[in-house]
């Protein structure tokens, strides 16, 4: 194996490291940029410490563009933010996805219920890749991929792997996201199973304050 040369400060050395097991997938390359690990998260300190290759902005409320202008400005790797598909949807999402993309994402991502007449919408309006959340088997894959999707963000906690799978039963070729959970084991099965891509969910912010404040009240 190479070496390969690796520099920090001792300012940034605490930041949130994605596992090393997410190397072992293929990645997904959009414009050119290899990214193979996704964090899943909306808290803009995190998101400007870790070593993902990208981010992975969706939430549970109504989208706004505001919060997609902020994490777009503070994130320094590219960035996928949702554009609704559920309660928000229709000319609402193709309005949002659209100022995502003149902001600077390099990707938007849609809820589950979307319907797959709005992803294709989608698909002649913005030039990014356009991802749809999968969180179950039941899910219209076919459909999706019929109406053009770009990716598909698979998340269905225990049954990632088989959910990855029955869409690699449909596609070989057709992208996939899929959370990996927390441990290795887990990631190798998803990206065995066919995930080209990872995204991780980083501790919060409470969590990462608890090992520093243990670590203060040693010293």
């Amino acid at each position: 194996m190479k070496h390969i040369p690796s520099f920090g400060s001792r300012l940034r050395k605490n930041i949130v490291i994605v596992p090393e097991s997410i190397e072992k997938c293929s990645g997904i390359r959009v414009f050119g940029q290899l990214l193979k690990s996704f964090l899943f998260s909306t808290d803009v300190a995190i998101i400007r410490n870790t070593n993902a290759n990208a981010i992975i902005a969706v939430y549970p409320f109504t989208p706004q563009p505001m919060i997609a202008h902020a994490l777009i400005l503070a994130a320094d790797k590219p960035l996928f933010c949702g554009v609704g598909g559920g309660l928000t949807t229709g000319r609402r999402s193709l309005e949002l996805a659209m100022q995502a993309e003149y902001q600077g994402a390099l990707g938007v991502v849609l809820n589950k219920p979307t319907p797959n007449e709005l992803i294709k919408r989608l698909k002649e309006k913005i030039d990014i890749p356009v991802t749809i959340t999968i969180v179950s088997e039941k899910d219209d894959i076919k459909g999706r991929i019929d109406a053009g999707i770009d990716i598909f963000n698979v998340s269905g906690a225990d049954k990632t792997h088989e959910i990855v799978k029955r869409i690699r039963d449909y596609d070989d070729q057709v992208a996939i996201l899929a959370t990996g959970g927390k441990d290795d084991e887990s990631i190798l099965r998803v990206i065995e199973y066919g995930a080209n891509a990872i995204s991780y969910t980083p501790p919060t912010t409470g969590e990462l304050f608890k090992e520093i404040m243990a670590k203060y009240r040693e010293d």
